[in-house]
């Protein structure tokens, strides 16, 4: 699987009930990458995200007021990148755990995370 590490594979591909979700964000920074070339997709992002979505039984989870209050009130300290923020914001507020190789998310203390 890439650049996953195994506790982030298995997490993937176990076959228990735990549902999986990715931010709204997310199709911001998957359309970013992929029109700076930093990434290539087999198609345009926004059909092959929604497909991704749909094969891997995936909730999109919304960018609300709540979670853009909560991202800008982060328990310091925390980085000022926008994306990063609101994904960490989602899970505090859902009390999920992010899935990320992210060091700076790795390092925060205020949220739960698996790589």
């Amino acid at each position: 699987m890439g650049r996953l590490t195994k506790k982030a594979a298995d997490a993937l591909e176990s076959d228990s009930s735990d549902a999986f979700f990715v931010s709204a964000v997310s199709v911001g920074e998957i359309s970013c990458l992929h029109s700076r070339k930093r990434i290539t997709l087999p198609t345009h992002w926004k059909p092959w995200f929604r497909e991704m979505l749909e094969v891997n039984g995936w909730e999109c989870l919304p960018v609300s007021l709540e979670v853009l209050e909560e991202a800008y009130s982060l328990p310091e300290p925390f980085h000022a990148d926008p994306s990063d923020r609101i994904i960490v914001a989602t899970a505090r507020l859902k009390g999920l755990t992010i899935l990320t190789g992210d060091q700076k998310i790795l390092a925060y203390p205020h949220v739960k995370t698996l790589w």
